[in-house]
């Protein structure tokens, strides 16, 4: 197992004082930025011809490439949908007497690199030398929150030697390529450019494809602004502007440029508008000034750390891991628009295609109740309603009724092109239906049903309804050929965690109907016989478990395996999956993230304490925690079972997935919707915060070596902090009306504030019933 660290500790920033050249690609993911329109990887601005992966992305801006696989099944999505590669935005050529700076090629002294997460911005500074003559060289960018289409960088040259003739050349580049195409292809094309004194800029348009899909033109704007005296020429060719700035330096002199771009695409404007509403947004930036929208984004950002930030006393990489991960996943997904959502890799690289996945439901919905207000949350839950015909079709594609939601999409169709992806793993339907429940539990706002809530779980109630089948032999419904959340088996019977879900939606689905009108009622075509069938599967859908051990079993024929725990794999052959073959995985007992614990942990309080303890015990020790969402839901059970250390490793695990480098992959990207998992390991693990029957309960205790933690949640129009020490829990209502929640299992008033002694949990506090 891999673990790399390039950046300092510290609570606010990454930082580093080395060009690591070995490890490029795994810096500039990590120093990624975005701001929910656009993002992009943290390259230089300078030329960099070593090995690197240059990439910026467009919310939403995608392509339809040709699926390519072996051996055509029915069935199968025509395409692969993917985030493109855009204009390099970011370039600024570097001259000193007449040679170009290389950051690969050249050595360079005293570099440091900065990523501000308070401030959102992205330093950089190093000193060099070229023809005898020595510079320092300054930079900064940031993507602002307050102004989505601006990208903002200044970048500075100062002279320590004498007579030193710069030469910085902004430009903006349309020659960019995904590494990730199927064949190679370049997906953009010119359409229109534009360069004078003023502004440069190109019009692109993305290459057509034969499935229907709509093509996207973008287009970037560059102005420039420098306070020194400059010979200036301007510069074009297909898919390229550049502005040229000569400066004449003494010693100690310094040449500032600020490249301001501005980015409209044809999601928001008709085509032709694109140019003239680029071209008023950076009017009004420039007229503004760099130092101005720097202060307004900085501000911005403060203003979401005021509610989002956790403070851990006692353990700075801990700190720095919570942060780093909130920064990034606001950086990718704010709430503000509703045709989108949040990709596992953000705008951080291209695996996963940039599309949607079940991570969003799953996982990201319950960090955006608690951070952000209510309608952001409604946003994702609107994305998946507004697609509902998407899942429609995505059932008929495979002969069934009802609709299922797509593991991989940007409209609502499927468009992954793995079989046991695509066809298998159709538990994915679970987790759209629980987030709704989870909306509708944490915020009481029933209305949501009624206007679109019951339109999806109706149809995914009628999917789960036709896709069960039932045994005469042993007289109960079952789920046949599926692959579960442990993606280490494929085509398996009776998945425990799919055969819950699917009986948990019908159940959920039922409940919700007496929240419509008869009117709604109606529209959906229901009929009491269909609801009487969805409760039969209720009553008799069969669920895998072994007596003698306790367990849920994970699906028919799991236990017939080799069962041997992940310390029995031999040194050096972790991540499984690099070292490997397919067919060793989907032969051993090995789990790559909870499957069985994932169910334990959506219905948690509808299982006793014995129960999760065993199913814990069992799985825990089989899994690999290969998929980057496998720490978070281990960590928030292990904590409630009083496994403090084991949930302390499993926090830092998700914490500093990325920033340490634990799976060997994030030189790929980021893994953004893991990033929830922190948030969850501290708020719903540490501080044991649950939300399940419309109350709020917690339990909170303090990890080994940390002195104190503390966060805030906004609850029903309240908004309360949360402070835990070593000996006690401070709740603090800072506004809304007071509420009555359990700490430790007892009521309280919560009407200012309430002071609490953390108990000994060498007891359990209680225990639920069963329902399975």
């Amino acid at each position: 197992m891999s673990n790399l660290r390039l950046f300092d500790i510290n609570g606010w920033t990454l930082t580093t004082h080395k060009l690591n050249k070995d490890h490029i690609r795994l810096q500039e993911s990590i120093t990624s930025i975005g701001n929910g329109y656009m993002g992009m990887r943290g390259n230089f601005e300078e030329t960099y011809s070593g090995d690197h992966h240059k990439g910026t992305y467009l919310a939403g801006v995608w392509y339809p490439d040709k699926t390519r696989v072996g051996w055509w099944k029915n069935g199968y999505p025509e395409y692969f949908g993917k985030v493109i590669n855009t204009v390099n935005l970011i370039g600024v050529k570097v001259f000193i007497d007449g040679e170009e700076v290389d950051l690969y090629k050249d050595s360079v002294e005293d570099f440091t690199l900065e990523l501000n997460m308070h401030e959102g911005v992205l330093y950089r500074s190093y000193t060099l030398s070229k023809n005898n003559k020595r510079v320092k060289i300054e930079t900064e960018r940031f993507l602002s929150i307050v102004s989505k289409e601006i990208c903002a960088i200044r970048f500075s040259v100062t002279a320590l030697t004498n007579q030193v003739t710069v030469k910085l050349v902004p430009y903006l580049d349309g020659h960019v390529r995904n590494e990730d195409s199927n064949y190679d292809e370049m997906f953009w094309l010119e359409t229109d450019r534009k360069s004078d004194e003023d502004h440069s800029g190109l019009i692109v348009r993305t290459i057509d494809n034969p499935f229907d899909v709509p093509t996207f033109s973008v287009c970037a704007l560059m102005g420039v602004q420098t306070g020194q005296q400059a010979e200036k020429t301007i510069f074009q060719k297909n898919l390229y502007v550049a502005h040229e700035y000569t400066y004449h330096l003494k010693a100690g002199e310094r040449a500032t440029l600020d490249k301001f771009v501005a980015v409209t695409t044809s999601r928001d404007f008709e085509q032709t508008l694109l140019m003239h509403r680029a071209e008023e947004l950076l009017n009004e930036t420039r007229a503004q000034g760099y130092d101005a929208i720097k202060e307004a984004h900085n501000l911005a950002w403060a203003e979401r750390w005021r509610i989002a930030d956790v403070s851990i006393e006692g353990n700075d990489a801990a700190q720095q891991g919570i942060r780093f991960n909130l920064f990034q996943l606001f950086s990718t997904y704010y709430g503000d628009d509703d045709r989108l959502n949040i990709g596992p890799k953000g705008f951080t690289g291209e695996k996963y295609g940039g599309a949607t996945y079940w991570d969003t439901e799953a996982y990201a919905v319950p960090i955006y109740l608690s951070l952000a207000d209510p309608s952001v949350t409604k946003q994702l839950l609107l994305y998946r309603y507004k697609q509902l015909d998407g899942a429609y079709h995505n059932a008929q594609q495979q002969g069934l009724k009802g609709a299922l939601y797509p593991m991989v999409t940007f409209t609502g169709v499927e468009c992954h092109n793995e079989w046991e992806i695509t066809f298998e793993e159709i538990h994915r339907n679970g987790a759209i239906a629980y987030a709704i429940y989870n909306f509708v539990n944490y915020t009481g706002d029933k209305n949501y049903i009624e206007e679109a809530g019951i339109d999806v779980l109706v149809g995914i109630s009628r999917f789960w309804a036709d896709r069960v089948h039932f045994s005469e032999h042993t007289q109960k419904y079952m789920i046949h050929g599926v692959t579960g959340p442990n993606e280490y088996e494929n085509n398996v019977n009776n998945n425990w965690y799919t055969n819950t879900m699917a009986a948990w939606t019908l159940e959920y689905t039922i409940e919700s109907l007496a929240l419509i009108s008869q009117d709604k009622y109606h529209t959906l075509g229901l009929s009491e016989e269909e609801v009487a069938h969805w409760k039969d599967i209720i009553d008799r859908m069969y669920y895998p478990k072994d007596d003698s051990l306790g367990i849920f079993v994970q699906h028919d024929t799991f236990l017939d395996k080799e069962i041997k725990p992940i310390s029995a794999i031999p040194e050096g052959q972790r991540p499984i999956n690099q070292h490997w073959s397919w067919d060793h995985i989907l032969r051993s007992c090995y789990i790559k993230q909870a499957d069985v614990l994932q169910g334990i942990y959506f219905l948690n309080d509808r299982f006793t304490r014995t129960q999760k303890e065993k199913n814990f015990d069992f799985y825990e020790p089989l899994t690999v925690h290969e998929s980057s969402l496998s720490a978070c839901v281990h960590a928030v059970l292990a904590a409630e079972l009083g496994k403090q250390k084991k949930a302390l490793d499993l926090y830092q695990r998700t914490a500093r997935l990325d920033l340490d480098n634990y799976n060997n992959d994030t030189g790929d990207g980021l893994h953004i919707t893991s990033m929830t998992g922190s948030w969850l390991a501290i708020v719903q693990g540490f501080a044991g915060m649950r939300t399940f029957g419309e109350k709020i309960t917690f339990a909170p205790f303090l990890p080994k070596g940390w002195t104190s933690y503390s966060f805030k949640i906004n609850y029903r129009s309240r908004l309360i902090k949360v402070n835990v020490t070593s000996q006690h829990v401070t709740l603090e209502l800072l506004s809304g009306d007071p509420l009555k929640l359990m700490l430790y299992g007892k009521p309280v008033q919560l009407d200012d504030q309430f002071v609490g002694h953390i108990p000994d949990r060498k007891e359990p506090l209680d225990d639920a019933s069963s329902t399975f």
